[in-house]
């Protein structure tokens, strides 16, 4: 695992647990919080495989539109939310 990829599971699941039940993140918040202002971008897809670990826990739920979809065919933006 990349050196990010711990802190960015973390991050995912610490600002979800800061948000109402039912409510969702995007990848990129969770991009900020572990990047810099110059460099977050670069971690959209780790964020991303993040919140794929995080759903084969049984963590989160990948969603799209508010229907949960899966990751691995989901094109465009999504959204990550607590089981």
């Amino acid at each position: 695992m990349d050196p990010h990829d711990e802190r960015l599971e973390a991050a995912i699941l610490d600002l979800l647990a800061q948000r109402r039940l039912g409510a969702s993140i995007c990848p990129s918040d969770a991009a900020r919080v572990v990047g810099s202002e110059n460099d977050w971008r670069e971690l959209m897809e780790p964020a991303r495989q993040a919140a794929g670990r995080l759903v084969s826990s049984g963590e989160v739920e990948i969603t799209q539109g508010g229907q949960v979809v899966d990751l691995e065919s989901a094109k465009g933006p999504i959204r990550i939310r607590r089981v």
